[in-house]
């Protein structure tokens, strides 16, 4: 029976994916194999011997410890694409609450005091005040073409905008799937001196940290809007803050709200609902949970963000999975073992993903414990299994 500890309540959609006459799942299991996480933080977390997967059942993982994982040789997995579309609908909402100043408005009507005949006078009095500008024609600057903002571009196309994208890492799958109609820029710079709206969809590392800044911000045409769905600290909330005082800013539409950012006019603040749909969190459930039960079963890595993609059919009934650090002569002692031992190899695969190396082997007989053993004890081998 294999374990799994739930750290979040995960839909049962995903849960379902894991057979309960071969799984456990709990949020109390002690010695798990397997974790699935949404926005718990593992960080200062005592991580269990027995663990070999932790399943992020959304995109970003920062509140994974990688390192820490990738050092103790255990698979981190996240569901990249399977809340896009509920993202880009945000997006496309932020975009409308933006220019029709639809935040502003609705708290002006909440507010109006009187007799029906008066409200009445005062929402005709009062429209001029929250008069704002259409999308058609307006240009979209798209920083990150992932899934997300792949689908984003191509809404905005969809609504008449123009488009330009900026992702010098674009993926080929990113790109049949963007419309031919988006246009690339050449740099972060050359997008702001164009756009009229900015939205992000970026992981937070050092490349992206402040990547809107105060400099950037000076390049945007006068009234435009930032909108950030995709991580605290991408945007320097300070320097948007001051272009939003000095009037060169229309407006920030952050998923991140924060003391600094609370009442401050212009800002739209929400309470981190770019995957806050039924719908997304099914998808990433089920998207990781199929992940990690492939990975526990038969050793394949799909959608792992710190171990190589590894997918190997199965040939025989016999299967050893290895991690280890990205050595020379790593596969050759593997193998010197397991000829040593009078074990023939039928398949075999071996990837490398910056440190980290991972092998899936089929063998024409079962594997002992001993082998096993003598294979954890190369140097450099963080977790080996029989399968």
């Amino acid at each position: 029976m294999r374990k799994v500890l739930t750290l979040n309540n995960i839909s049962s959609q995903g849960l379902e994916r894991l057979p309960r006459d071969s799984y456990e799942v709990s949020s109390e299991c002690s010695q798990p194999e397997a974790i699935l996480v949404r926005s718990f933080k593992m960080h200062d977390m005592d991580i269990p011997e027995s663990l070999l997967a932790v399943g992020r059942a959304g995109a970003g993982v920062n509140n994974i410890p990688l390192d820490k994982m990738s050092g103790k040789g255990i698979a981190v997995f996240n569901a990249p694409g399977a809340n896009a579309n509920a993202v880009k609908e945000l997006v496309i909402g932020g975009m409308l609450l933006a220019c029709r100043n639809l935040c502003q408005a609705w708290d002006y009507t909440n507010n109006l005091q009187g007799n029906d005949g008066e409200i009445s006078k005062k929402v005709e009095a009062g429209k001029k005040k929250f008069v704002g500008f259409e999308l058609p024609g307006r240009t979209l600057g798209v920083i990150g073409l992932g899934a997300i903002g792949v689908k984003v571009a191509n809404a905005a196309r969809a609504l008449g905008m123009n488009v330009i994208g900026y992702d010098p890492g674009i993926s080929v799958q990113s790109a049949w799937n963007l419309s031919a109609d988006v246009q690339a820029t050449a740099s972060v710079d050359d997008m702001m001196s164009k756009a009229d709206f900015i939205t992000l969809h970026v992981p937070l590392i050092d490349a992206t940290r402040n990547i809107i800044n105060a400099e950037r911000l000076a390049k945007m045409p006068q009234g435009g809007v930032i909108l950030n769905f995709a991580r605290d600290g991408i945007i320097d909330d300070a320097a948007v803050l001051a272009s939003l005082e000095a009037g060169h800013l229309h407006a920030y539409v952050t998923d991140f709200p924060s003391n600094l950012l609370k009442d401050k006019p212009g800002v739209i603040g929400l309470p981190h609902l770019g995957a806050s749909t039924h719908e997304a969190e099914q998808n990433c459930a089920v998207m990781v949970a199929e992940q990690l039960k492939d990975y526990l079963e038969n050793g394949n890595v799909t959608n792992s963000v710190n171990f190589p993609e590894v997918s190997l059919a199965r040939v025989t009934d016999y299967r050893l999975s290895i991690v280890n650090a990205n050595m020379p002569d790593m596969v050759g002692q593997i193998s010197h073992i397991l000829g040593e031992n009078d074990i023939n190899i039928h398949h075999m695969v071996n990837e490398s993903r910056a440190d980290i190396a991972y092998t899936l082997i089929d063998l024409d007989k079962e594997v002992g414990d001993d082998v096993v053993v003598k294979i954890k004890q190369i140097d450099g081998v963080l977790a080996v299994r029989s399968l």
